[in-house]
């Protein structure tokens, strides 16, 4: 009984702390405020998953199968799975920028990618590291010291851009990939993480 009343104790006195501590954050966040913070959250939450599936695919693939592209039917002049890669990272990198108000990088190469990354581990790296500064952009929503700026890449143009649109776009533009590099997986007898029991 004795315990049972010190859990109960402990248990209210958490509660109560609790709600203690998220009123003081309603009363000292400004609503607006609290809607960057939720919408960051979501928008985290996206970008988990995208980066998971597309990680997954990335790293099923062989890499003696990165300079696969298909041939039969009308693929003239497609990408191959690792230029593919590469081009949907350049544009994370590129989309990234714009929303953190930095310049594109040099070595985005007009969403081609560097040149240099060419083995599947520089390849994983590279995908790696352009989630990693969209997460970075995701981190800045709400803040106002930094600006953002319109991409040649994208639809949206100067008065009508904002950091999340572009990290939606950046996300849409890569699931959009990934549904290819799907196919180029089945094409090579890999059936892909996510479809796997």
């Amino acid at each position: 009984m004795h315990k049972r009343k010190s859990c109960l104790v402990l248990i209210v006195w958490f509660v109560s702390a609790t709600m203690s501590q998220a009123q003081q954050i309603v009363d000292t966040k400004h609503p607006a405020a609290l809607d960057a913070e939720l919408e960051k959250r979501a928008l985290q939450s996206l970008s988990n998953i995208v980066e998971k599936e597309i990680l997954s695919a990335v790293e099923a693939m062989p890499a003696d199968k990165f300079a696969f592209a298909p041939t039969d039917g009308e693929f003239k002049g497609v990408r191959t799975f690792g230029q593919m890669a590469k081009h949907f990272s350049a544009t994370n990198h590129i989309l990234a920028a714009a929303a953190l108000g930095e310049e594109p990088p040099a070595d985005a190469g007009d969403e081609r990618g560097p040149e240099s990354v060419r083995t599947k581990a520089e390849i994983l790296a590279y995908v790696k590291g352009s989630f990693a500064h969209l997460n970075a952009a995701i981190a800045a929503i709400g803040l106002t010291n930094i600006p953002v700026n319109a991409s040649p890449i994208s639809p949206l143009k100067r008065g009508e851009v904002t950091r999340s649109a572009l990290i939606v776009e950046s996300l849409v533009h890569a699931f959009d990939h990934y549904g290819q590099m799907v196919e180029y997986l089945r094409m090579n007898g890999v059936v892909p993480p996510a479809s796997r029991p």
